[in-house]
């Protein structure tokens, strides 16, 4: 069995990965197990382009399948904020809670009927000739009035789900996955990493 390259270093995202592709035919690696330091500039415009930049770059300097992702809360009220920036909303080396902290003061007297908002998970996975296939995944979801939880990571304790009166840092991890946008991503890129598995054994 294969190795899969998960890039990235947000052991958030590791640990639902690990979950999450359980039944991919690949064993998952990281970039730490893998003694990759180097930094890849996400300098893309969408979250598609920045996962592909990721994915291929890694891909190249792994010569290992590379599954990378791009996540990012897109607010209505907000136009679409903070969409890309979503991990450098409140500046470059802010925490969750700056995030956090920031986006609630910028929504500060919106009513929560209009903090209508969605998460998107687009992941790209890459072979080191590189060649690339994306899939995507969305929640649809409110930006609560104060963080709720503390399960999850990023935005999740401020992402109520109206349907479950939760938010996603209060839900358990094997539930988060069944209706995150990462988990619905997810599910689209084992079909893809089936299809790879059985062509690389071809």
């Amino acid at each position: 069995m294969g190795k899969l390259l998960l890039a990235t270093n947000n052991q958030g995202k590791v640990r639902e990965y690990t979950l999450l592709l359980r039944d991919a035919p690949f064993t998952l690696t990281t970039l730490a197990q893998e003694g990759l330091k180097a930094i890849v500039d996400e300098a893309g415009a969408t979250m598609e382009e920045n996962a592909t930049i990721k994915a291929k770059a890694y891909a190249a300097l792994s010569q290992l399948s590379t599954l990378a992702d791009d996540s990012g809360l897109e607010v209505e009220a907000l136009g679409g904020e903070p969409g890309v920036h979503s991990a450098r909303y409140a500046g470059e080396k802010s925490s969750d809670r700056e995030r956090i902290e920031y986006l609630l003061a910028k929504l500060d007297g919106v009513p929560l009927e209009e903090r209508g908002a969605r998460f998107r998970c687009v992941i790209a996975i890459a072979i080191p000739s590189g060649q690339v296939e994306l899939c995507e995944g969305k929640c649809e979801g409110v930006i609560a009035r104060e963080p709720n939880g503390e399960l999850g990571f990023g935005y999740d304790p401020i992402y109520n789900l109206p349907n479950l009166g939760k938010t996603l840092a209060e839900l358990p991890l094997e539930l988060k996955n069944e209706i995150s946008h990462r988990g619905k991503a997810a599910r689209l890129a084992l079909p893809i990493l089936k299809r790879l598995a059985m062509g690389k054994k071809a």
